[in-house]
């Protein structure tokens, strides 16, 4: 585990805000590094951790180094550390992100096989009834996997595959990962300065077509 804890408090004695961020190993490594950086940027303490194919996909798609990415973090934790404070309901945070969210990962949060931190983490906010937001990556989808997003909604998580919206009118990768990354501190109650374009209506009506 990171040794860097600093910053749980602010100087009125108030616990920030602490938030979870699993990576695992489905593409889109990249939504999991972007938020855990805005997360950063925004005060708020985290507590990673990465599948052993997160870190596969983390370095087959974005080149990220490892050691850089585990200080990125106030506290990483192994996938395999299961007496971690995240693996216990008593250990207080403010909502848990799976960015991105396998299918292996979504089935083993929908029916409660906790076989790793990842999981388990999970399994302990859908519990307390905190916020778990999934940003679960995979097309086309099969019945198992409509269904498990179905039971894992059904207990409470947030299933938010990370879809581009075209009226922000993204001009590269890293906008449409913006938006993705912003959608979920939406979904945190998190307000953030990374820019993105927030749908303002459009003056059309259906009388006029």
């Amino acid at each position: 585990m990171n040794a860097r804890m600093a910053g749980h408090e602010n100087k009125a004695g108030e616990r920030q805000r602490r938030f979870v961020l699993a990576i695992t190993g489905a593409t889109g490594a990249i939504y999991g590094a972007r938020l855990l950086q805005a997360l950063r940027a925004c005060g708020a303490t985290t507590h990673l951790v990465v599948s052993r194919a997160g870190w596969m996909t983390l370095a087959d798609e974005t080149g990220l180094d490892r050691v850089a990415l585990r200080e990125a973090a106030d506290v990483y934790h192994d996938q395999n550390e299961v007496g971690a404070s995240i693996a216990s309901g008593s250990f207080q945070h403010d909502g848990m992100v799976i960015a991105p969210c396998s299918m292996k990962t979504l089935a083993a949060v929908a029916h409660g096989f906790d076989d790793n931190l990842v999981v388990r983490a999970a399994s302990v906010t859908l519990k307390e009834r905190r916020k778990l937001v999934l940003l679960a990556r995979e097309t086309p989808l099969t019945l198992a996997h409509l269904r498990n997003m179905t039971l894992a909604a059904e207990m409470g998580a947030v299933i938010m595959p990370p879809m581009p919206a075209f009226y922000a009118k993204p001009d590269g990768i890293d906008a449409m990962v913006d938006y993705t990354v912003m959608r979920v501190l939406d979904q945190l109650g998190i307000a953030s300065d990374v820019p993105y374009a927030r749908w303002q209506g459009l003056a059309v009506s259906l009388a006029s077509r």
